[in-house]
Parts: structure tokens; C-alpha cells; sequence
């Protein structure tokens, strides 16, 4: 079983915005969006605790994420992540929950530890 620490590792380096979605996108293509979420919603908070740092770690933020770029994945099945972001540059964008939420609706504590669905304009998969 794939772990996040193994994801992690194969981006090295500074683990900014563009690590986070690249790590995102390993998980997505490794376990597959259900189990992804959990993977990385779990190492995210791991990772968050290990560094002191508990109040770091955000559910919705972090399964908005994986949705988000689960989607993209399945639209644009790239070989590889450099390619993969190139098509879909919305995604290095680290604002772009904005689009979807209200940014007092991520700062509550009922986003902060478990999911809200996005209350601005729904995700694009879930639009009728």
C-alpha cells in the first residue's frame, strides 16, 4: 500500500502549493479519489501534529483538494505531473477554492474538522 510519506518523498524538496497538488495527484493515481482523500487527509494531519502544528490541518481544504484534482485527472489522464499541470494551471492556483466557497466558510470550525460542501457555486462534476 502506497503511503503519503512515500508520496512525499518522490516530490522532495520545499513542500509548497505545487508539491501539495503534485502529492494529490500521486495519491488520485495510486489509491484511486474515494481512497485518496483519505490518504491524504490523513498525512496532511500527520505531517501538521509531527511538526507542532496541529491547527494547520483543514478537512474541507484538504478532500476539496483531492476532488478537485481527481476530476482533472479523470478529464486529462496525463503521463506525467509536468504535463498534467500545464493543462490545468486553475490548479497551482492556491486561491482557487475561492471559487467555490466563501472565505468565512473555510475559517469556521465545521470546515476546519470535517467536510462542507462549497457554497459559492458547486464543484464542476456535481453542476446540473
Amino acid at each position: 500500500m502506497t503511503t503519503f510519506e512515500q508520496l512525499s518523498a518522490t516530490v522532495g524538496g520545499r513542500f509548497d502549493h505545487r508539491a501539495h497538488v503534485h502529492v494529490t495527484w500521486l495519491a488520485v493515481r495510486a489509491a484511486g479519489m474515494p481512497d485518496a482523500i483519505a490518504l491524504v487527509s490523513d498525512g496532511l494531519r500527520g505531517t501538521a501534529r509531527y511538526a507542532g502544528v496541529p491547527q494547520k490541518y483543514h478537512a474541507t481544504v484538504s478532500r476539496a483538494w483531492v476532488e478537485l484534482v481527481a476530476h482533472h485527472t479523470a478529464e486529462d489522464p496525463a503521463a506525467d505531473f509536468d504535463t498534467f499541470a500545464a493543462r490545468n494551471p486553475a490548479l497551482l492556483d492556491k486561491r482557487l477554492l475561492t471559487r467555490f466557497y466563501r472565505s468565512t466558510t473555510l475559517a469556521g470550525a465545521a470546515a476546519r474538522s470535517g467536510w462542507v460542501e462549497p457554497d459559492l457555486a458547486p464543484f464542476p462534476w456535481h453542476a446540473a
